[in-house]
């Protein structure tokens, strides 16, 4: 048993969570998508249990919303990126916000679904740009 508490680990690190090249702002997109979509149903059905279902749906995909940003945010995009786009924090911070309580995941605005969708177009312009680079 000792030997087993004392053995030597194994450490490995990465650079990212994701293998390299795999990052995509379109997991947010759809994310998202899904989100608009789904206040559109809630707001066409008044059976409770479609909608405390569709809600939890819509506050866990607004959730990956928020996650799939983060990845981007401070796994893709280096210091370069953030100098060449300096209103790059703030989309993000919008973008996140817009996905979190105050935004889609708290509430039935169809209007906020519609800005995180815009907000989830700059970033991926942007995205797309560095990959060019």
């Amino acid at each position: 048993m000792f030997q087993r508490l004392f053995a030597p680990t194994l450490e490995a690190q990465a650079h990212c969570d994701l293998p390299c090249g795999v990052y995509d702002p379109a997991q947010a997109r759809v994310e998202a998508e899904s989100v608009k979509a789904l206040i559109a149903k809630l707001a066409d059905n008044d059976d409770p249990d479609f909608r405390t279902r569709a809600v939890l749906i819509k506050e866990q995909r607004s959730e990956l919303v928020k996650h799939h940003l983060w990845v981007l945010w401070t796994d893709y995009f280096k210091p370069p990126h953030f100098e060449k786009y300096p209103q790059l924090h703030t989309l993000v911070n919008e973008a996140t916000k817009l996905a979190g309580a105050g935004g889609t995941k708290g509430t039935m605005d169809a209007e906020a679904a519609d800005q995180l969708l815009a907000k989830i177009d700059e970033i991926a312009e942007i995205f797309w740009e560095t990959k060019k680079a």
